[in-house]
């Protein structure tokens, strides 16, 4: 049996890139999955390929930096499943590309990033969290990015965003470190995405692709990290560590 098995597992951004990968690595460890994204179509679609692997499935549109959208997909798991375990706040945006200067960054973009990669995990997280609470159980996973952690020029609103997402982690790690309820982050790395496109059009390296950094995201929701808490993982790090390979579908 999956060590995963009969979790219930919610992905914000889960039609594409990253998080399309987590959803089917999450699916062959036998999870059940919630996930949502502003796109109906590409959404549709995952959710589509993972019915035909049998495995259950909510699939919710909807933009997860608004509270009412936010609360339609909270309630709507907690009502077909009964539980969340597992929270994975991975959706975000770019915002412009290619990305200007905070000089010339437009003042509509930068709120807008910051909303969506920011504001948007501290509510879904707020609505997940008070259920964990009362179960005494839970796993937050918050996807963050090397651009959150150093500032680098031409990274604008997206790194501020998360430099903001990493202080939200750690904050919400102290808050609840009396609890069982853990929250971490996650830096995967760079990855053959499209968002990776747009931010580096001119890329002339080797990346990553998302189903080879999903194993860090499964220990995290695992028992086997029931001892972490606030901590920051860099994906091909732990894969070394690990001894290589992806865990991805």
């Amino acid at each position: 049996m999956a060590r995963l098995h009969g979790k219930v597992v919610m992905i914000t951004g889960g039609s594409k890139g990253l998080g399309r990968a987590l959803a089917f690595a999450f699916a062959k460890q036998g999870a059940k999955l919630a996930i949502a994204a502003r796109g109906e179509r590409a959404l549709m679609s995952v959710k589509r390929e993972l019915e035909a692997l049998g495995v259950e499935v909510l699939a919710t549109v909807g933009d997860m930096s608004v509270s009412r959208d936010v609360e339609r997909f909270v309630a709507a798991a907690e009502d077909r499943f009964g539980r969340i375990d597992v929270l994975i706040n991975n959706a975000s945006v770019l915002g412009p590309s290619p990305m200007p200067l905070l000089l010339d960054y437009p003042e509509t973009d930068f709120a807008e990033v910051l909303r969506v990669n920011a504001v948007g995990p501290f509510l879904v997280t707020r609505r997940v969290i008070a259920n964990m609470l009362v179960r005494g159980d839970g796993s937050i996973i918050n996807v963050t990015s090397a651009a959150g952690n150093v500032g680098y020029a031409g990274w604008g609103a997206y790194g501020i965003s998360k430099f903001a997402l990493e202080g939200l982690t750690e904050t919400w790690a102290d808050e609840l470190q009396e609890t069982e309820v853990r929250v971490n982050m996650v830096d995967p790395g760079e990855m053959d995405t499209q968002m990776h496109a747009l931010a580096v059009p001119d890329c002339d390296y080797e990346l990553a692709v998302p189903n080879d950094v999903t194993g860090v995201f499964l220990y995290l929701a695992s028992e086997d990290s029931a001892h972490a808490n606030g901590q920051r993982f860099i994906a091909p790090q732990f894969l070394r560590q690990e001894g290589g390979g992806g865990h991805g579908y």
